[in-house]
């Protein structure tokens, strides 16, 4: 063995990844002649035959993980074969196109009415809001709103405009973080602690100021599920009013949680029954249970929403109101969601929702009886549990090892830190939803078992620098 080699062998083997070819090979059962290989990176020169083309990206989709028993994702991975059908009957229809498909125009509107009667808007028939590609786009359409209703509203008193600053959670999704990024605004951070991991109003109450554009509570945070106390928050803010004059609004980040609390914690106030929330979001692709993109953002009436940011589109010989940020989209999910509140209606939702949260539940109990965890959550507000592993539990191995181990058969279980203020802790967290079955649920426990007997049997410990599979929470 040369001295190189030597070295290379005491350190253990290190992947260097190999060149990827720059071509596709093709079954030689399906190509055409000059069909045996094309070219990865450029279009190829001919075309050739729909099976062929589709066999190649099966193919290569083949190493995605199993949709159905990933448990990182929020977004619906199921749906019945009707709502199937009615999606490949209409997913060529262009949501932004009124005039060309009215009807489905007309069902956004029922769609938006429905939410804004869900979530108690003082006049849920003339209210105004959206369908998004998701919580993202409604996201910055609320924080948009509420930017220009300040900008607004400082111009007629005559004040600067140059310093508005939003406030949020330091367990917020990242959109708010890109909102800020992307409109110049000024992004204020309550940080969470282990006695208070959400958004506190004392919290609050230190970081607004007359520059605030508003407060965003968080209803199901993608942490750890929980829920941001918005009643309390409204109150704080409304004292605050009381001794200072100062007005500011709420959005609620309801992406998870408002299609769970209306049905599973309907005396839970949270929602335009505070005069204060302004407008809410919420992910039809998540607890909507729809398949992937859409969104929804409601205003509690139109004398929140600017009108200069309203456009007017031609719509049955009038004009409908619009207020988006893309353009050309199917409307075959907006369908989708009608076909569920149809389908379903509140005893439906009821019925889905708390199986969902009953699984959840079972695997909570579950994992706390196994007596090395520690719960965070255990689907509660909403059906999301998380835990960390006990403090000097092992030295063998960590909750990233785990995530590994039970990726073996299949489960995509995301390990992560928490935000910056609690980076030192990292959680394991699951999301159940529809099709997550109990059977299912029976079934993974005991794979987590057998996954923490295995790495509790290792002689030594395993490597902390294992590559693991990183997930977005």
């Amino acid at each position: 063995m040369d001295k190189k080699s030597k070295k290379s062998s005491e350190e253990g083997y290190h992947y260097i990844p190999s060149k990827e070819p720059e071509v596709l090979s093709v079954n030689p059962m399906f190509a055409r002649k000059g069909e045996e290989s094309v070219p990865k990176y450029k279009l190829p020169d001919n075309s050739m035959l729909p099976e062929t083309a589709y066999q190649i990206v099966h193919d290569e989709i083949g190493l995605d993980g199993n949709a159905r028993l990933n448990l990182a994702t929020f977004v619906t991975t199921w749906m019945e074969p009707e709502a199937t059908r009615l999606y490949m009957e209409t997913v060529d229809k262009n949501m932004i196109d009124k005039d060309e498909y009215p009807q489905t125009a007309a069902i956004e509107q029922r769609c938006v009415n429905i939410l804004a009667d869900l979530w108690h808007s003082p006049d849920a028939r003339s209210t105004i809001g959206a369908s998004t590609t998701g919580s993202s786009e409604a996201c910055m359409l609320g924080g948009l709103a509420l930017k220009r209703r300040w900008q607004n509203l400082r111009r007629t008193q005559k004040k600067p405009i140059d310093k508005p600053n939003i406030v949020f959670s330091s367990a917020v999704q990242v959109v708010w973080e890109k909102f800020a990024n992307y409109w110049d605004v000024e992004p204020r951070y309550v940080s969470i602690t282990p006695d208070k991991p959400y958004l506190s109003p004392e919290g609050v109450l230190k970081a607004v100021d007359e520059n605030t554009i508003g407060v965003v509570p968080i209803l199901g945070n993608t942490y750890t599920g929980l829920n941001d106390p918005v009643a309390d928050i409204a109150k704080a803010l409304d004292d605050l009013q009381k001794k200072t004059g100062l007005d500011i609004p709420i959005h609620v980040d309801a992406a998870s949680g408002g299609f769970i609390a209306p049905f599973l914690n309907p005396d839970l106030v949270w929602d335009f029954r505070l005069t204060r929330v302004h407008s809410i979001n919420a992910s039809g692709h998540k607890y909507g249970l729809v398949y992937p993109g859409l969104g929804w953002v409601v205003w509690k009436d139109k004398s929140v929403l600017p009108e200069d940011l309203i456009f007017k589109v031609s719509y049955l010989g009038g004009d409908m109101p619009t207020f988006t940020l893309n353009f050309s989209r199917p409307g075959a999910q907006v369908l989708l969601q009608y076909y569920n509140f149809l389908r379903l209606g509140r005893e439906g939702y009821y019925k889905v929702q708390k199986e969902s949260q009953n699984v959840a539940h079972f695997i909570s109990k579950e994992i706390k009886s196994m007596g090395m965890f520690e719960l965070f959550t255990d689907g509660t507000d909403i059906p999301v549990l998380a835990w960390k592993l006990k403090d000097g539990y092992t030295k063998k191995w960590n909750l990233y090892h785990l995530s590994d181990k039970v990726r073996e058969r299949g489960w995509q279980i995301p390990a992560y830190p928490l935000p910056a203020s609690m980076q030192d802790t990292t959680i394991m967290r699951i999301v159940v939803r529809n099709g997550m079955s109990m059977d299912l649920a029976h079934l993974l426990v005991e794979d987590i078992k057998r996954a923490v007997e295995y790495l509790d049997n290792l002689k030594g410990p395993m490597p902390s620098e294992v590559a693991h599979i990183r997930f977005h929470h």
